[in-house]
């Protein structure tokens, strides 16, 4: 489904992520951690292009995004992603923001927009919200509509940079149990995170970058228990006690 092959990316003199390999099937559940800067949120907005690496390959669903003439607008709409800001349009009510997207970029009418945007935020447990405006909305039910919203796309992957990081910590749970919900629809995801008991509970595999690298990958058992690099034990000495 994903496959990230020797992939480098610099930022002027900054090689941000250097020879970069990963590959998540259909339907897995990958959790990325690492220490910030270690390049996770760079390499997540390259699997649909937000960010164009300086040399690899990415290949999602088929498609070599590399290539000059790669279908990118296709995929950007099969790889939905969810930001650490919620990038919601203050001036729309909730099921606006929720159904323009769909209408705009699919075509698709808008009373179907609707009805399929009250089923996702049914699923999010916000369909009485439908008419709120973001301002009106708490930081965890904003990042929830943003979710609702990204599932309203009908992704085949959805790609989740941080989404709790920008929350208070008693708004963080809500979110991240709607995460855990759509982990069991069988949907694909890629998850860049410092929620350690979401890993765990979630992921089929856990990736861990450092330095722009890719240094160990592997279940969450092998890696809060066993892991092997000497950087992820002195990354995990710190946050687990």
């Amino acid at each position: 489904m994903i496959t990230l092959t020797e992939v480098n990316k610099f930022f002027g003199t900054n090689h941000v992520l250097k020879d970069v390999n990963i590959h998540v099937k259909t339907g897995e559940k990958v959790v990325v951690l690492g220490p910030s800067g270690s390049g996770k949120s760079t390499m997540i907005r390259c699997i649909n292009m937000l960010g164009r690496p300086d040399s690899g390959r990415v290949i999602v669903d088929g498609e070599d995004l590399m290539e000059p003439h790669a279908k990118l607008k296709k995929i950007r709409q099969e790889a939905a992603m969810v930001f650490q800001q919620f990038n919601l349009y203050p001036h729309m009510t909730v099921l606006e923001n929720l159904s323009i997207a769909p209408v705009m970029v699919q075509g698709i009418k808008r009373d179907i927009a609707e009805k399929s945007g009250m089923e996702f935020l049914d699923r999010v447990g916000l369909a009485d919200k439908a008419t709120a405006y973001p301002g009106q909305l708490s930081g965890g039910q904003q990042q929830r509509v943003a979710i609702a919203r990204a599932l309203n796309m009908h992704p085949k992957i959805m790609l989740f940079d941080e989404p709790t990081s920008a929350l208070d910590p008693e708004m963080i749970q809500e979110v991240l149990d709607v995460m855990v919900e759509l982990a069991h629809t069988g949907i694909t995801m890629v998850c860049v995170t410092h929620e350690m008991g979401f890993a765990r509970q979630v992921a089929d595999r856990v990736i861990f970058m450092a330095d722009g690298q890719v240094l160990e990958t592997g279940t969450p058992e092998h890696f809060f228990t066993h892991p092997e690099n000497d950087r992820a034990k002195q990354f995990l000495s710190k946050i687990i006690h």
